[in-house]
């Protein structure tokens, strides 16, 4: 098999034969933001999967919080749409960590490197991002970070 960019693009063209409007709309979403990263910066470049599945990550987060705010302004049918292209987005990504699984890596991650205190957020953070490798939103690591370090 290919990248994970020439999945999403074959995953398209298949949805787009047999027209699955949400999956196709979805994933072209998708592919323009994966475009997008591309040819930020300097000089147009092929993202690796990883940056790849970064970017569908943000996508994703993108769709939950636009669900929530539609779903707050009573906008039912357009936060069903929202919910329901992140979860196609969702198929793309590495299954999400359930909270004790999150607190027992950061803890780990936390005693390997030896910190204690709030001061130490930052490097504690980048050493908790490295043990969940994109299993969990930042701001859940973040949070778990932050009630271990007591603060």
């Amino acid at each position: 098999m290919g990248t994970l960019k020439d999945s999403l693009t074959a995953d398209m063209r298949t949805a787009l034969k047999a027209r699955d409007e949400l999956t196709t709309s979805a994933l072209r979403m998708a592919l323009a933001a994966i475009g997008t990263a591309e040819v930020a910066g300097k000089a147009k470049r092929e993202l690796s999967d990883d940056e790849v599945r970064s970017v569908l990550t943000k996508e994703a987060k993108k769709r939950r919080e636009a669900a929530t705010a539609f779903a707050d302004a009573g906008r039912a049918e357009q936060s069903a749409r929202e919910r329901a292209e992140g979860e196609v987005l969702d198929r793309y990504l590495p299954k999400q960590l359930a909270d004790e699984e999150l607190a027992e890596l950061v803890t780990a991650a936390l005693s390997g490197g030896g910190f204690a205190g709030r001061e130490q957020m930052g490097p504690a953070m980048k050493a908790a991002q490295a043990a969940v490798a994109g299993r969990a939103e930042g701001g859940r690591v973040a949070a778990e970070v932050r009630r271990q370090l007591g603060g």
